[in-house]
């Protein structure tokens, strides 16, 4: 096997209009991270038994984070539209459903499958039989912030923000689409975004996994500056993880997660992906050694395909320079 390009440096992989990976090889990595009830729902699902997705829906609750994550796993089967509706016909009232259905037109609208319009309209009527459920705005939110203008973007996440103000996956999203913003005048340490993310980290509970989001603000511009040309190869050549900010954020985000480490939230594998990325980037083999230990098997496309065209095998060779093997 030929040696790997360097980690940063490389022409990174191309994005999807949300900015995820585009994903040629659904197989390679698994949405679903390390939540077995998902997965087995899921399989369930793509034979068209819709009882195992009832069950864990039910039993998710209003554990809205969660809910968002496994529903929005769920949307991504080929055929979940088609079942969702089947749903939806035989239970009209059922807000499971709805939201489901309208994740799985969302999807397809992103992928060039649907009309954005009836995306919406369908996370619209999810929304109506649920109001307290920020599911269909986060559906909303997927759609503005890969399709709409800025302004759609802000008021959508304003609606999800006023039902969870702590939403993992909708502030993801809003800090991906901030990052895009030109930098003007400011200098590189000085980009909105940053502000953005340090402060809805600093206003949230202090155990709250919104702390490692100044750290996935940084990765969101890099994906940003790497997209531009090439970024000059070594952890630190190009300046962007070695400044005084970003290295107070990478030392105060290392810390909060050696001190608040949450082994139930069911995006956190996400965090520990960024937070490992970041780390390695800054040359830092020691700590992002203890991430991967914790993060195992579970890698996800965003960041590693930010500054790599392979980010599983960009994955495989950070992991392997940290652990020494």
């Amino acid at each position: 096997m030929p040696p790997l390009p360097p980690l940063l440096g490389a022409r990174r992989a191309p994005t999807e209009p949300s900015g995820a990976p585009a994903q040629d090889d659904p197989g390679a990595f698994d949405a679903a991270l390390d939540d077995a009830g998902l997965r087995t729902a899921r399989a369930a699902l793509a034979q068209g038994r819709r009882q195992a997705v009832r069950a864990l829906l039910v039993h998710t609750g209003d554990d809205w984070d969660r809910r968002g994550h496994r529903l929005t796993v769920l949307a991504r089967d080929p055929y979940a539209a088609a079942w969702a509706s089947d749903w939806l016909t035989a239970e009209p009232g059922s807000a499971d459903a709805a939201a489901l259905l309208a994740l799985a037109l969302v999807h397809r609208a992103l992928r060039g499958r649907e009309q954005p319009g009836r995306a919406r309209e369908a996370c619209d009527t999810a929304a109506g039989l649920a109001p307290a459920d920020p599911t269909p705005w986060l559906g909303r939110l997927l759609l503005a912030r890969a399709l709409g203008p800025e302004r759609e973007v802000l008021d959508t996440f304003g609606e999800l923000y006023r039902r969870h103000p702590e939403h993992h996956h909708a502030h993801h999203l809003l800090i991906a689409r901030l990052a895009e913003r030109p930098a003007g005048s400011r200098a590189a340490e000085a980009h909105e975004v940053y502000d953005v993310a340090e402060t809805a980290a600093a206003e949230a509970p202090a155990d709250s996994p919104l702390a490692v989001l100044p750290v996935v603000a940084y990765a969101e511009r890099y994906r940003v500056l790497a997209a531009t040309g090439p970024v000059p190869a070594g952890p630190t050549a190009s300046g962007h993880w070695s400044g005084p900010r970003a290295r107070r954020i990478l030392r105060a985000c290392f810390d909060w997660w050696l001190e608040w480490e949450h082994d139930e939230h069911p995006r956190r594998h996400i965090d520990l992906n960024h937070l490992a990325f970041a780390l390695t980037c800054a040359g830092r083999p020691a700590e992002a050694a203890a991430l991967f230990q914790r993060i195992g098997e579970h890698a996800t496309p965003a960041p590693w395909s930010y500054a790599h065209p392979d980010p599983r095998a960009a994955f495989h060779a950070a992991r392997t320079r940290a652990l020494g093997r």
